[in-house]
């Protein structure tokens, strides 16, 4: 039986199954369909609803203007697909094509795609976390509880962690009129991301806006009453403040530990892939029948050096499932490869915040539009001799131009001088980014190096 036979057979009666009722998961159903899959579909998700939209969780849901429940996904057309939903993946045996679920049922594959995503980085110790009034924010239901606790009386918010989404929370929270101390291992807020310079912005836009924020400080304990609600937080700098809701902001872990034992290259990096969404075994060798997509993965892109490129990003979440979906179902030679480039975008105290390309592997930044002091402007990343990347404050409508700079391998620093109010010469400087370590500011895009197994990650505690 040739290829193009089998593929054919798995068109019209192939059993595909997808663990993690996610974004991605719901975008490569659909394409599925679309492209004409006629077979079995069965969607696995561990929380019991379809899936739903994460970005408005710590904005609008938080300050009442979206309700957690209306946040579904929009559909492009049914998917007549079984709802395995409020029941985990535990394990996968690649020797008999089956998921094993928590609940002892077993769902068997011709065709797998992953993608599991990420859950939020918990508090250190289990007891303070366990706290009333302690959260992390990462589901729709967190997003609920946490709505209700800040609307329901409380007074004093501690934020752990400034990165985009503790700084969203931060900047909902003053929004709601509450006072909010952010504690922030790093220099400054966002600096995991997009590097001190732009950091030392986001510093002046939080306390602008009346944020108590403390950089280079650690929480190193929280410390409940005798009916165990939360009432103190101690800092690494000797200090204790009164606080009755503390939201961890950590960063995210991958959901990979289910994959433990079954050959595949999974790790706290994400799941390795190819360009195609092919996934990788322990030794290197592609699989032709599981794929991932969406946070989980991380795969090869060209524009940065071929390394392992895993990317917390919801425009890479759909295109990536579109593409992974359209390989499940196609021979080889119609295959396409996945060369999104990174976009991101965030809103926090009234600024709308965007990058593309890949800002911490820049060893250069030029300021190319606006001004610094003014939160308006353009940074643009260089790495070796060309862009790589850019992020904006209120200045979106040019990240497009910034996006065919870096996918054509622009010569860094650039050759045009500013296009706006400003016509200053562009001289680089250090964008200065911290040690990538540092476990309270990650990126939302992150380079993980070259060999599909490697799986050597550690996470330094808060209180180290």
């Amino acid at each position: 039986m040739s290829a193009d036979t089998d593929v054919e057979v798995l068109r019209r009666q192939g059993r595909i199954v997808v663990v993690g009722a996610s974004l991605a998961g719901l975008r490569a159903a659909e394409t599925l369909r679309e492209q004409g899959f006629a077979g079995s579909l069965t969607m696995i998700g561990d929380e019991p609803y379809e899936p739903y939209d994460r970005p408005p969780l710590s904005k609008q849901a938080l300050l009442g203007r979206a309700r957690p429940e209306d946040t579904a996904l929009p559909r492009r057309r049914d998917i007549d697909a079984e709802w395995r939903l409020g029941v985990a993946a535990e394990s996968l045996d690649r020797d008999t094509r089956q998921v094993r679920l928590t609940n002892g049922d077993t769902v068997p594959y011709d065709r797998l795609l992953i993608t599991t995503g990420t859950r939020a980085r918990p508090w250190f110790h289990p007891e303070e976390a366990a706290l009333d009034g302690v959260f992390v924010l990462r589901t729709r239901d967190d997003s609920a509880r946490l709505h209700r606790k800040l609307t329901g009386g409380v007074s004093r918010v501690l934020v752990i962690g400034a990165g985009f989404t503790g700084s969203e929370v931060a900047s909902a929270c003053r929004e709601l009129g509450l006072e909010v101390t952010v504690a922030e291992r790093g220099p400054a807020p966002l600096v995991g991301a997009l590097g001190g310079v732009i950091g030392a912005v986001a510093d002046r836009l939080q306390r602008k806006h009346g944020v108590d924020l403390r950089c280079g400080i650690s929480v190193t304990a929280l410390e409940g009453d005798d009916m165990g609600r939360l009432k103190r937080a101690h800092l690494s700098d000797g200090s204790a403040i009164e606080v009755e809701v503390a939201v961890v902001s950590l960063g995210a872990m991958r959901n990979t530990e289910w994959l433990a034992g079954s050959g595949v290259a999974a790790g706290p990096r994400g799941i390795a892939c190819d360009a195609g969404c092919r996934v990788f075994d322990v030794n290197g060798i592609v699989t032709d029948d599981i794929y991932a997509a969406g946070d989980v993965a991380r795969s090869p892109h060209p524009l940065f050096d071929y390394q392992f490129l895993a990317l917390e990003h919801w425009g890479n979440a759909v295109e990536q499932a579109e593409i992974a979906a359209h390989n499940m179902i196609c021979a080889g030679p119609d295959r396409r490869p996945h060369l999104w480039l990174p976009m991101f975008w965030s809103t926090q105290f009234g600024v709308n915040i965007k990058s593309v390309g890949v800002p911490p592997l820049g060893d250069q930044l030029v300021v190319a539009q606006g001004a610094l002091d003014e939160a308006r402007f353009v940074a643009v990343y260089g790495y070796r001799g060309r862009v790589i990347a850019a992020a904006s404050f209120d200045r979106a409508k040019w990240l497009g131009f910034y996006g065919q700079q870096i996918a054509s391998g622009a010569p860094f620093p650039p050759e045009y001088r500013a296009v706006d109010r400003r016509t200053e010469t562009l001289h680089p400087i250090d964008p200065a980014f911290p040690d990538p370590h540092l476990p309270t500011h990650g990126p939302t895009v992150t380079l993980t190096g070259h060999s599909p197994s490697e799986r050597r990650v550690t996470f330094v505690p808060s209180h180290a």
